[in-house]
């Protein structure tokens, strides 16, 4: 796709923008807490997925890696079904450059080499909505947002009792259950979840693996918040426990990897305490103080073989003032603290953020941020967008962004292979985006259909001959991406997601793991009655990898529903219903055909 293509439509989208009410049925009407003003989807400019906890226990997945396949131009890998290391790309744009929040606290592994977030552990069960931002995000939310930012809340008090069980193939079993109140002064919430499963071997069967390597988790999620005088606060526990069979490395195998007695215990925790003050309209201000901690300990043949830990804290001051036409003006610093190892790091940052209702129609976004590094100095990055409803229901979008991620500790510090020292020049990635798009929304159809284009620079990568990491060419990215939903009939829609992505490097070499084509297809059944149902059709493409080529294939998924009551209702799920043999990973397995049966409880 020519560069000069997608210049031209971010131009032109950028000479307009905007933003439109309508009905609160529309999906792009919703509020983006990700966007940091509270906007709609439809005026932020950007290119923006949201997964509701509808949407989630829809699609019935056990794991939410597998439902953030969904959204166009991310693109997910597992070392391995249950439990799995488990990476999320935006844009062609490694895992390690998508920023993860849970309850706006960054929950990056410190401890890891590049700092990402492990998905393989992550209930869906305890999660109110998940928001996908792509594009560069920096002046948003600092380092790691490169590619974008996969937000996520957790679930807040309905005021009842729910709980869940099912249980399915693989040995498999999970469960739930979540105790809630309100009252005038506040609300509560309590959920635990957990699945346990015999698995599949990590190991790709078809050559030859057999030994199952099982999955065992626990996750708890704690929700107290209360109006004290004129202050709201809100205080949120996230933690899960897991323990992961693995397999282990062999290069002389398919993709590095065979049988193996090995297994993980990872232990993970996510706090946050709010305040805030003011109304919608005037001025608001809020506090935030939350931290994030991993501990992993590995083993091999029942025998302690690795350990780590990391930590992250973060305070955040936001102060935005509110006026009737829509327009916001934000402004606030904020304190990110990291540590593992027995090293430690930390940025400083200030921000300034706005968006301006030029008129009834259009809407211009943007912002600065300088975050400073104690150890690679200033970072300074902007960003502007721009949406303008060109007629009811039809609204042009446009965004620039830049984004920057500072070097992990562990490539801070790390060297061998007779080096003296880490790399003491070693600087931050950086990367400029830019994507425009049209956003239409008609009775029975709407749709987000978008160009975008990338360049990253300073890329960090390994070097042996260095004996540490290096900073190395740059990557170009540039794509197409399309979601969007029709109602065919009163009691059928179908909704698609596409995205063509063209992710290579310097020399033109094609990035490991991204494929050029991925989508999926989905029908949504609900009749009047107490039957409703979906069936997923799951496209990925070819993919490079570092062992050799991962082919293409195609996966298809139904679930259905039965409301037995108001309180009560089972389902049943059906995975790779056609037996693909299939791989994420070069090496992995991936299981076959697979069935799962439950029942739902609410009071």
């Amino acid at each position: 796709m020519p560069k000069r293509l997608l210049l031209a439509g971010a131009a032109l989208s950028a000479l307009s923008g905007a933003s439109f009410a309508q009905d609160t049925d529309d999906p792009f009407t919703l509020v983006v807490q990700g966007s940091r003003l509270d906007q709609t989807i439809a005026d932020t400019g950007a290119p923006i997925t949201i997964l509701t906890a509808d949407d989630l226990e829809r699609q019935g997945f056990p794991f939410v890696i597998d439902a953030l396949a969904s959204a166009p131009g991310v693109t997910v890998n597992s070392t391995g079904a249950f439990g799995g290391a488990g990476s999320v790309r935006i844009r062609g744009n490694g895992t390690d450059q998508t920023l993860v929040l849970i309850d706006g606290v960054p929950v990056g592994d410190t401890s890891s080499v590049g700092g990402a977030f492990d998905f393989a552990r992550l209930d869906p069960a305890q999660i109110e909505r998940i928001e996908i931002i792509r594009g560069p995000q920096s002046t948003l939310w600092g380092s790691e947002a490169i590619g974008g930012v996969v937000s996520i809340t957790t679930k807040a008090a309905d005021g009842g009792v729910n709980a869940f069980g099912e249980a399915g193939s693989f040995e498999t079993y999970r469960g739930g259950a979540s105790f809630s109140g309100r009252s005038d002064q506040g609300s509560w919430r309590l959920g635990v979840s957990g699945i346990g499963s015999d698995g599949i071997s990590k190991a790709d069967e078809s050559a030859g693996n057999t030994e199952d390597d099982g999955y065992r988790s626990q996750s708890i999620s704690a929700r107290f918040d209360r109006q004290v005088g004129g202050v709201f606060l809100d205080a949120r526990v996230f933690g899960t426990s897991a323990e992961t069979e693995f397999d282990s490395f062999d290069f002389t195998a398919p993709g590095g990897v065979s049988d193996g007695d090995e297994r993980t215990e990872t232990d993970e925790l996510n706090v946050s305490l709010r305040a805030s003050t003011g109304s919608a309209e005037g001025f608001r201000q809020e506090l935030l103080i939350g931290a994030s901690q991993i501990e992993r300990r590995n083993y091999a043949n029942a025998a302690p073989s690795f350990s780590s830990a990391g930590e992250r804290a973060i305070v955040r001051y936001q102060g935005t003032l509110s006026n009737a036409s829509g327009s916001q003006l934000a402004f606030g610093a904020e304190g990110d603290f990291r540590e593992a190892g027995g090293d430690d790091a930390s940025i400083l940052s200030a921000f300034a953020l706005g968006n301006l209702a030029v008129s009834d129609g259009l809407t211009i976004t943007g912002g600065l941020r300088l975050d400073d590094h104690d150890t690679f100095g200033s970072e300074t990055t902007g960003r502007i967008a721009a949406a303008w409803d060109i007629r009811p229901g039809v609204t042009l979008r446009s965004s620039f962004g830049q984004g920057f991620r500072a070097p992990s500790l562990f490539q801070q510090t790390f060297f061998c292979c007779g080096a003296s020292s880490a790399n003491p020049d070693l600087s931050p990635e950086r990367s400029e985006g830019f994507d425009a798009g049209v956003i239409v929304s008609l009775p029975r159809i709407s749709f987000d259909i978008g160009l975008f284009t990338q360049d990253t620079d300073d890329l960090i990568d390994f070097s042996f001959v260095d004996g540490g990491y290096v900073n190395i060419d740059r990557v170009e990215t540039e794509g197409f991406e399309f979601a969007g939903t029709v109602d065919i009939l009163s009691w059928l829609d179908f909704s698609l997601s596409y995205a063509y992505t063209d992710a290579t490097d310097g020399d033109g070499n094609a990035l490991a793991r991204i494929p050029e084509h991925a989508g999926d297809l989905t029908a949504i059944i609900d009749p009047y009655g107490p039957f409703s149902g979906q069936v997923l059709v799951r496209y990925n493409g070819e993919e490079a990898d570092s062992f050799g080529a991962v082919d293409a294939w195609t996966r298809v998924d139904a679930s259905i529903q039965y409301r037995i009551s108001d309180q009560v209702e089972v389902y049943a799920r059906g995975e790779n219903l056609f037996d693909e043999d299939y791989q994420q990973v070069f090496g992995y397995g991936t299981p076959g055909r697979s069935g799962f049966i439950g029942v739902r409880a609410s009071y």
